[in-house]
């Protein structure tokens, strides 16, 4: 599976569908234009799936991972998780963070699987929809990120 960085002024039409096959707010093309024209930011795509980060400070920050459901369980994520990691560390980050949905069962193993562990919680953060707001996992892996299964030293 290639994945590979995605270009600032690359075509942002795929991103968007696959964001909104994804996510019930999906970002239009302006929306993601505009995270990636933020200073330390950058994204990964690959065919179904592609993810944004940014890093700034010696740590970095996932800003969306999304994998159309077709997609799923093919190793895809883990892939992207992996290059933006790997690029935000050549960025100087030594720590990577993000938040997922504390009932997003497989997100949550999946960062796992990669080393990442929680660090904090924020109340009803994602409330899309009308739907009822559901809290975020903050979590943060050292980067290189750990082993498969290791979860990071405390820091």
């Amino acid at each position: 599976m290639s994945v590979g960085l995605f270009s600032p002024d690359g075509d942002l039409v795929p991103l968007v569908a696959i964001h909104a096959a994804c996510f019930a707010d999906g970002w239009n093309a302006s929306a993601i234009a505009d995270l990636l024209a933020m200073p330390g930011a950058f994204a990964f795509a690959a065919g179904d799936g592609f993810i944004m980060a940014r890093a700034a400070g010696g740590e970095a920050e996932i800003l969306t991972l999304a994998v159309t459901p077709p997609a799923r369980r093919h190793g895809l994520a883990t892939a992207l998780v992996a290059g933006a990691a790997s690029h935000a560390h050549l960025l100087g980050a030594a720590s990577l963070f993000l938040e997922v949905a504390a009932g997003n069962a497989a997100a949550c193993a999946l960062y796992r699987r990669l080393g990442f562990a929680p660090v904090g919680r924020r109340k009803a953060y994602y409330a899309a929809g009308g739907a009822i707001p559901e809290d975020a996992l903050v979590l943060r892996s050292n980067l290189p990120l750990s082993p498969l299964g290791k979860s990071p030293p405390a820091g």
